[in-house]
């Protein structure tokens, strides 16, 4: 071993004798692995970065599980009430990985500006409501307060002020229908603006407007204990269906639960198509660098006919030789891997800092800058997972060293 070693560090070195056509092959060979270790790392940080970052954004507005009355299936306005006394509120101790749970109401209305109108979800939240997941989306003014008395401030999206010209600070009149019929006087409430966000969501943007749940309960003539429905934040986002199933058995027989990947099933289902072309990326640029490799390995071993030769007539075995060029195969690779994880961990840490590069059209992808997300184990199982399909694919190349014989490889120039 020791000897095959020494060998390997010698051709690693060059110093076994002088590479001429070996150079630049091998050259080019580490490029190709390191080009495609940034391209995959790029591939997989933007794939994975896309998807957290729609995935949150649905969540932000609906969270990740819904409870409701079964009255309120498949409708965004609030119907039937809910008892705000329920076990798992305001902790839902009896499941675990669940992070928090909310009450939130819904109600349909009108923004009645002296120019213009809109049609407006009124999202009524309280004291209870997570902001921490808007905070990044708020543009201009602040976060509503509705941890004291019953108030008129609201929270607004970027494309609805632009629509009806309001900004931070303005006020504006709003209309609700009656129990839903048209033919009654419709409640009329006044709000003032003291937030502006952007989501990027235009599906939301267009529509919510974040109000106190008081105004929506005494519309509704509910009570201060009767809310629209539950959401549910879990820890672990993976564990979605799994904590759905289990949230479900956990409630009363009258309420049903509903996660946000069954209700915005062609959002996910478009951003689960993400996997295959991450793994398609990572296919190709494993391939491309493996021929690279293949083509450098038999290009030293054209070079070093003789030396084979010479080892074999001194008795080395031919897996012996082999290894000495796999360890040489792998020595490339590695520094390959190196150069590779350098230049795109760097890429990458600056477009997460700095957000260098934005979609050209960002309507289409909800958000306007390339997000990306890696962490420590991916890119330490990608970097194993290169070296070692790189390796295999160099052992079938590697075995024409048993092809080749001690004299003919000895007269061989």
């Amino acid at each position: 071993m020791n000897l095959e070693l020494f060998i390997a560090k010698r051709l690693i070195t060059g110093k076994e004798h002088k590479i001429s056509i070996s150079a630049p092959i091998i050259k080019i060979a580490i490029a190709a692995i390191a080009i495609g270790v940034v391209m995959m790392l790029i591939a997989l940080a933007t794939g994975v970065g896309l998807k957290r970052k729609i995935r949150e954004k649905v969540a932000a507005f609906n969270g990740h599980i819904q409870i409701s009355n079964y009255d309120n299936n498949n409708s965004e306005v609030s119907v039937s009430p809910i008892d705000l006394n329920q076990d798992f509120y305001p902790e839902f101790s009896d499941v675990e990985g669940v992070a928090h749970v909310q009450a939130v109401a819904t109600k349909g209305g009108i923004i009645r500006t002296e120019d213009t109108f809109e049609g407006m979800l009124a999202k009524g939240v309280g004291k209870d409501y997570d902001w921490s997941v808007f905070s990044e989306y708020i543009l201009e003014g602040r976060l509503p307060d509705y941890s004291g008395k019953l108030n008129e401030e609201v929270l607004i999206s970027k494309m609805m002020a632009n629509r009806l010209q309001l900004k931070v600070d303005d006020s504006f009149f709003s209309f609700f229908l009656k129990d839903g019929d048209a033919s009654k006087v419709p409640n009329n409430r006044k709000f003032k603006i003291v937030g502006i966000y952007d989501s990027g969501f235009e599906e939301f943007d267009a529509t919510y407007v974040f109000v106190d749940i008081r105004h929506i309960q005494r519309m509704n003539k509910w009570d201060q204990n009767q809310i629209g429905n539950f959401e549910v934040f879990l820890e672990n986002f993976d564990q979605l269906e799994e904590k759905s199933n289990e949230i479900y058995g956990k409630t009363i027989s009258s309420l049903d639960t509903q996660n946000i990947k069954t209700k915005y099933y062609r959002i996910f289902e478009w951003i689960g198509l993400f996997d295959f072309n991450i793994a398609l990326i990572i296919g190709i640029m494993i391939i491309v660098g493996g021929i690279n490799m293949i083509t450098a390995l038999l290009v030293l071993i054209l070079e070093r006919t003789q030396m084979i030769g010479v080892l074999k007539a001194l008795g080395s075995a031919n897996w012996s030789i082999r290894k000495v060029f796999l360890y040489n195969a792998t020595y490339l690779i590695g520094v390959g891997l190196l150069w590779g994880n350098v230049l795109g961990l760097g890429l990458l840490y600056l477009q997460n800092q700095f957000r260098i590069f934005k979609f050209p059209n960002p309507e289409e992808y909800y958000i306007d800058y390339i997000p990306v997300y890696i962490d420590v184990p991916t890119v330490v199982l990608l970097n194993l997972g290169v070296m070692a399909l790189c390796l295999l694919m160099l052992l079938l190349p590697s075995h024409i060293i048993t092809k080749i014989t001690p004299v003919k490889a000895i007269r061989f120039e």
